[in-house]
């Protein structure tokens, strides 16, 4: 089920025997382009400690969206967030200071512990292929994983066609199967009033997170001649099908 990432900012977080907290953000693989991390806000019980829980942790999400809009598109609905963990374990894991960056060596120390793959999830872009985790005496503590970013801060990004800009980045699409990230809603006001494109990261050539700058390999006519953006229809394969036939990306698993 495709449904809006920042929308899920917010909501609570369940383990099997109580609320953890809520979601503070998603990290994910700009390259892979796979939802690596959730990161929950559980002020109030482990405040001071930064809680990181993989993807496949996560049950499906339980949404009882109206069908006149894509789940969580609007930021009305705040479901809750279940995962496969127990409140102790969470506790009993490696203890990670909330202001601390997440670096490959927290990753693995998290990878271990849990019995998380890391190579977990598929992925249709330039993902790296993981067998198995560095030792955390190589992994470095150096800095943050350069491979992450936020999902709660490339909102705003601003997006360039080969030949000019196209707007901003509004919203991340995911999928709650693989946990991958499958499209980045555009809001092209500056240019095109009042519409909204949706781009596959097939089409992104780089990512400036210093800039704040996103690039994609397409042009402003292509983008102009695209399918409307629709909330509805591109919750259905067939949307998204004639989206990717338009812009000659490949299908996801289609």
């Amino acid at each position: 089920m495709l449904f809006a990432v920042t929308g899920l900012l917010g909501c609570s977080v369940e383990a099997s025997d109580g609320r953890v907290g809520v979601v503070k953000d998603f990290l994910f693989d700009d390259e892979g382009w796979r939802i690596r991390w959730m990161e929950v806000d559980a002020v109030g019980w482990l405040s001071g400690r930064k809680v990181l829980i993989h993807p496949s942790a996560i049950e499906p999400l339980d949404v009882s969206e109206p069908s006149n809009r894509l789940p969580m598109m609007s930021g009305q609905q705040k479901p809750v967030v279940s995962v496969r963990l127990t409140k102790q374990q969470i506790q009993a894991g490696p203890a990670t200071p909330e202001d601390a960056p997440v670096t490959k060596q927290v990753e693995v120390r998290l990878y271990e512990y849990f019995g998380w793959d890391p190579a977990w999830g598929a992925s249709y872009f330039r993902a790296r292929v993981i067998s198995k985790p560095t030792p955390p005496s190589q992994a470095g503590d150096g800095g943050a994983d350069p491979d992450l970013m936020s999902a709660a801060s490339v909102k705003g990004y601003h997006v360039h066609a080969t030949d000019g800009d196209l707007g901003h980045i509004e919203n991340l699409l995911g999928d709650d199967a693989n946990w991958d990230i499958r499209y980045l809603v555009i809001a092209t006001r500056n240019w095109l009033p009042g519409k909204h494109v949706q781009m596959a990261p097939f089409a992104v050539t780089g990512v400036d997170a210093a800039e704040r700058r996103v690039d994609l390999k397409v042009t402003r006519e292509q983008v102009k001649s695209a399918p409307e953006w629709d909330p509805i229809a591109i919750a259905g394969q067939a949307a998204e099908q004639s989206l990717h036939r338009h812009f000659g990306w490949p299908g996801y698993g289609w």
